[in-house]
């Protein structure tokens, strides 16, 4: 899992639909994801803390899950099927040492979290699909540190290695 906290929205200059963009604690990756007006809304409104004189959406599940004694402890982005995200609500009751997943929408997942202040986590797999590397020049390194570093490993290398760690594991 990787934490991730969002950058802002942006729009997409072709069909004008909003893109939450999330960026890795490093700011090495970021993972936009394409949501709905009303969600990029609520986002926008608690990054910018503009509130309303009545709960919306977010802020009502945020406090019926107080009223049900849950924290939320967390969120997922935890999958990509088709450019369609999923993602997952976590929540902890800590009188019945009890968590539950809410399956949920990544644009409402985020809006949640915000909310609640708990961390966003994505899976790598996410990433893997999804990410937009931000700071090519340190790819570019480590992909050179690399290299150097396998040009000059022998075969006999990895027989030691595992000679070794064999040997620790009696």
């Amino acid at each position: 899992m990787i934490e991730m906290r969002v950058m802002g929205i942006a729009l997409d200059t072709r069909t004008g639909s909003p893109i939450v963009v999330l960026n890795d604690l490093e700011n090495r990756r970021a993972l936009p994801i394409w949501i709905g007006s009303a969600e990029a809304s609520a986002i926008i409104r608690k990054i910018e803390n503009i509130s309303s004189s009545r709960p919306m959406t977010h802020d009502l599940f945020i406090d019926i899950a107080k009223q049900s004694e849950f924290n939320i402890s967390k969120v997922e982005i935890n999958n990509v099927d088709e450019q369609t995200y999923f993602s997952t609500v976590y929540m902890y009751n800590n009188k019945l040492q009890k968590e539950i997943q809410i399956d949920s929408r990544p644009s409402d997942a985020i809006a949640i979290a915000l909310r609640a202040d708990v961390p966003i986590f994505v899976t790598a797999n996410v990433l893997a699909v999804g990410a937009i590397s931000t700071d090519v020049e340190k790819d570019e390194e480590e992909a050179r540190e690399f290299k150097d570093f396998i040009k000059d490993i022998k075969p006999s290398d990895f027989e030691k290695l595992l000679k070794k760690n064999f040997e620790s594991d009696q």
